[in-house]
């Protein structure tokens, strides 16, 4: 598509602010006003629209896709969002390791087990650890639990969290991306640990490599479009 509009602003809205094209207000995918909660998210946003070229190119609007999807998906069915992050519950990467003694299950200790205590002591709730890749249910406690945790996030940190859990395979990784002392990068190491350890035993590929870098900038978008909706 060929940029269409010259001047990128954005204006306070009743509902928060809105990312002004040559001062039209922009919609959702849906055909919803696109309103954020904060300027910063705004100003962020608008920033994505202004640095296009003379041809659009829809996969640089990180932050806008994740407005719509915000504004279009979770808003008008939060309960359908967190029923789809429950799943991530049962099967949380870091639930499942390899057999007690090997060498990668050593390394899953190191990385994974401080994320998931924490996880457990900041919710008061409990993950049962499986060794192998056989499928087992969590408690039915931790499920509730997880859900009623789910419940007290706002619609765009559940945008967020939609896409964090589904790139680390982890909803235990998507929340933590979302607390103020983050650290993105560890987190993502923490997510791909095993690609790691087979890229260490076998060699990396270089197109595997790419691919997680564009990954890696689909997760770093998402946890930066929830901090500043948080902005005041």
């Amino acid at each position: 598509m060929k940029r269409f509009y010259r001047q990128v602003t954005v204006a306070p809205d009743p509902a928060g602010w809105q990312v002004l094209l040559d001062e039209r207000a922009i919609k959702t995918a849906g055909g919803r006003p696109q309103t954020v909660p904060s300027r910063a998210l705004a100003e962020a946003m608008a920033a994505e629209w202004d640095a296009q070229g003379e041809d659009i190119d829809p996969d640089t609007l990180k932050l806008r896709h994740l407005a719509d999807y915000t504004i279009d998906i979770v808003a008008p069915a939060r309960g359908k969002a967190i029923r789809g992050l429950l799943p991530y519950v049962e099967t949380d990467t870091l639930c499942y390791r390899a057999e007690a003694g090997e060498a990668l299950h050593t390394r899953q200790l190191k990385v994974w087990e401080p994320l998931i205590v924490a996880a457990e002591r900041r919710w008061d709730v409990h993950f049962d650890r499986v060794a192998g890749v056989i499928h087992r249910h969590q408690p039915l406690a931790t499920l509730a639990r997880m859900e009623s945790v789910l419940e007290t996030h706002s619609d765009i940190d559940l945008a967020a969290l939609c896409l964090l859990a589904s790139l680390s395979a982890s909803l235990i990784i998507a929340l933590a991306a979302l607390s103020g002392d983050a650290q993105p990068e560890a987190l993502w190491k923490a997510a791909n640990l095993e690609e790691d350890w087979q890229a260490e035993l076998w060699g990396k590929d270089a197109e595997a490599r790419a691919h997680r870098a564009r990954r890696y900038v689909d997760f770093s978008a998402a946890i930066r479009f929830a901090e500043l909706a948080r902005s005041s």
